[in-house]
């Protein structure tokens, strides 16, 4: 005999047990993470500094807080002044080792989000993925000495090295002060991690935050003065065909979409609602199509997608996806090439709000430059 326990408890009730089922769980991932960092802080876990200025871009959160686009802004301010190399992990990439990103190189290689970066800034910087990011930047240095500045794409808890700038991003629905370490909650690690950032960007702001929702974010973080806080949101372009369209047709700006016009979003990425809520700001019908994060598309997932694309009622009908999916697609042998016309991705970009006259780009610069025997003051170490 069995029990439906929905029918039973109320939706507070279930979360109440499931939260004290996990948080046990919690617990003892949280001890291990304290283990971990106090390992590397006492020096028992060793940790390597490199004569390049070395910057981290992390989080301490599962899912997506904007790591690639806020990567692709730093290399777009800076590769003009320093000879850039981005390093990365390669997340469920198809290869294992070190690999440089070349001409040849695909999205299964080295990973879509470090694709995506390669295929934007190719030419102007070194990109690679290794695991172990000590050995990448050593190979990185061997290949080309001029290097003189090394982004790590998701650092923050890869402690066995020790870089010059360490950015942590915190996404604004998801503050860390909100939630707990896994999995009870999506924290990788606790608060007190924060303490080894030199800035914090809490990013995907709303477009209408007030000067109030900024400070109380700035007292709940309760960041030490040595840090420096900012606030980004993220700023979509107009739609961008994945294949080549000769097509007068073409859908070169949301706004020319109609009220019997119909869009089918597909995404494959961790948090797809700020795009779908962009979409819906336009007229038409958006119909809305998730996959898991990094989600490789398969033939089933095409005849799927265009099952629902048929069904859609609508004078004309696009497909609509992010930049990191379309990365996939567009080097996938599955997607039908007699539905290349009708896709389309839009790109992301990072804006900063301009705060009390603080510039993202001229501190991290001033961090970048900065001797390392120039020592911190006492009052650096206070907290607001």
């Amino acid at each position: 005999m069995s029990f439906d326990f929905s029918k039973i408890l109320n939706k507070d009730q279930r979360k109440s047990i499931i939260d004290a089922l996990l948080t046990p769980f919690s617990w003892g991932y949280g001890a291990g993470v304290w283990l971990r960092n106090t390992a590397f802080n006492i020096g028992l876990l060793p940790q390597q500094e490199f004569d390049v200025p070395v910057v981290s871009v992390g989080n301490i959160t599962v899912g997506g807080t904007g790591k690639t686009p806020h990567v692709e802004y730093i290399v777009d301010a800076l590769y003009r002044r320093y000879h850039v190399a981005v390093l990365s992990r390669g997340y469920k990439r198809q290869t294992k080792g070190f690999i440089l990103a070349t001409n040849n190189t695909t999205p299964r290689d080295i990973g879509d989000e470090p694709y995506q970066i390669y295929r934007k800034y190719n030419g102007l910087i070194t990109l690679a993925v290794c695991e172990s990011r000590r050995k990448g930047i050593r190979q990185l240095m061997r290949i080309d000495p001029d290097i003189n500045l090394i982004l790590l794409d998701d650092g923050f808890q890869h402690r066995y090295v020790k870089p010059k700038v360490n950015i942590l991003l915190v996404d604004y629905n998801r503050l860390p002060y909100n939630d707990h370490l896994m999995p009870l909650g999506m924290l990788r690690e606790p608060m007190s991690s924060m303490t080894r950032s030199d800035l914090v960007v809490v990013t995907k702001c709303p477009t209408d935050i007030t000067a109030m929702d900024i400070r109380m974010v700035k007292k709940n973080l309760n960041l030490f003065t040595y840090q420096k806080l900012f606030f980004s949101n993220i700023r979509y372009a107009d739609p961008v065909p994945i294949f080549p369209v000769t097509s007068t047709q073409q859908l070169t700006s949301l706004h020319w979409l109609h009220e019997d016009d119909a869009v089918l979003c597909i995404t494959g990425i961790a948090t797809p609602r700020p795009l779908v809520r962009y979409l819906m700001q336009f007229p038409g019908l958006v119909r809305m199509i998730h996959y898991d994060d990094h989600h490789e598309f398969t033939r089933r997932d095409f005849t799927d997608i265009f099952r629902v694309f048929k069904e859609l009622k609508g004078k004309r009908k696009y497909i609509i996806t992010t930049e990191k999916d379309a990365v996939r697609i567009m080097n996938n042998p599955y997607f039908p090439p007699t539905k290349r016309s009708c896709i389309y991705y839009i790109p992301m970009k990072v804006g900063f709000l301009e705060m009390e006259g603080s510039n993202f780009i001229d501190e991290l610069t001033m961090l970048i430059e900065k001797e390392d025997d120039q020592p911190l003051s006492s009052n650096d170490y206070t907290q607001e």
